[in-house]
């Protein structure tokens, strides 16, 4: 909801009015260690709070918690706004001649227009590498790596589906760790051309 809100420059209520229940994680984007909210009328959010007591949810003195919501619900734009932007560099990868967007590479493309928060797919193409064996390659640091480039950098993405890789953006990954992120996939690309 938030980053669907930010990117489209909206309140969050505008998007929400739409719905007859909303729920919102703190965690994740907006950065508090856990909890998340739940709106909808009166039945259904006694409902659910019968449902949450009756399989043993419930905690005390979650002021704490509650504060770490709050902050990152007060500096959610800007955090959002810099998760989007670092998703969108990555994706279009501005500098050297094998940036991510116009790498023409055999080995994926990236789809801009659907760049749109802090989440990017990646389209695997071809039968090599496949996107587990991508991911791993990009998690792992090899010997050759460290030589070439000076860095030990590992980058953690996730096989989405059967070609689809997918890259998320959070509030502790910085401008710096997505373009070490984007070097490491251009060193990758390069490793399996070869």
């Amino acid at each position: 909801l938030m980053n669907a809100a930010v990117a489209q420059g909206v309140e969050p209520a505008q998007i929400a009015r739409h719905c007859d229940s909303v729920s919102l994680c703190f965690s994740k984007g907006l950065g508090a260690p856990s909890g998340a909210v739940l709106a909808g009328c009166r039945e259904f959010v006694s409902e659910a709070w019968r449902v949450r007591k009756l399989l043993g949810g419930g905690m005390r003195q979650v002021g704490v918690l509650a504060a770490a919501a709050l902050l990152g619900l007060q500096h959610a734009e800007v955090t959002l706004r810099r998760d989007h932007d670092n998703a969108r560099r990555f994706a279009e990868g501005t500098s050297g001649p094998l940036s991510i967007h116009g790498l023409d590479s055999p080995l994926w493309s990236i789809n801009l227009a659907a760049v749109e928060t802090n989440i990017v797919m990646v389209d695997v193409q071809g039968a090599w590498p496949s996107p587990t064996e991508l991911c791993n390659r990009l998690r792992a640091v090899s010997e050759e790596e460290v030589a070439e480039t000076g860095q030990a950098v590992s980058v953690l993405l996730l096989p989405w589906s059967a070609r689809t890789v997918r890259a998320v953006w959070h509030r502790n990954i910085s401008a710096r760790d997505t373009e070490l992120a984007r070097r490491k996939l251009e060193f990758v690309a390069r490793k399996c051309q070869e």
